[in-house]
């Protein structure tokens, strides 16, 4: 007997927005990746790899992915090349892991603010702040 202040799970209506929205797991399986985006040490990489081994998914932060291709450190390449430089890098980074096998991945603290970035992030992952 359940508690009469108790109310079925199906019979509470889901918003229009909540359910027209892609969800990122489904049948315990990451379906979409989920993109967590924040100021610099903001905790997107610490509680990206929790999400990443609760969820049995793959993590990934998008700065080691820039340093590797580019051989170079973040702070390097600011200083080698320039802000400019480093958001089309970022850019292209991100492009190829939201085109790639669903994945949790930490975004650098300034990636949102690029607006192709952004649009890129809104249309391929489930963001997280």
């Amino acid at each position: 007997m359940s508690a009469p202040d108790s109310v079925p799970p199906d019979s509470i209506p889901a918003s229009t927005e909540a359910a027209a929205a892609p969800t990122p797991v489904a049948r315990g399986r990451l379906e979409r990746t989920i993109a967590l985006v924040g100021m610099m040490g903001a905790g997107k990489s610490t509680v990206g790899r929790k999400l990443a081994d609760s969820l049995g998914a793959g993590f990934v932060d998008s700065d080691d992915e820039i340093e590797k291709a580019a051989s170079l450190t973040v702070q390097e390449i600011f200083e080698r090349l320039g802000e400019p430089e480093f958001r089309r890098g970022e850019r292209r980074v991100i492009e190829r892991l939201v085109n790639g096998p669903a994945i949790v991945l930490a975004t650098g603290g300034g990636a949102y603010l690029d607006p192709t970035t952004r649009a890129l992030l809104k249309e391929k992952a489930t963001t997280i702040w």
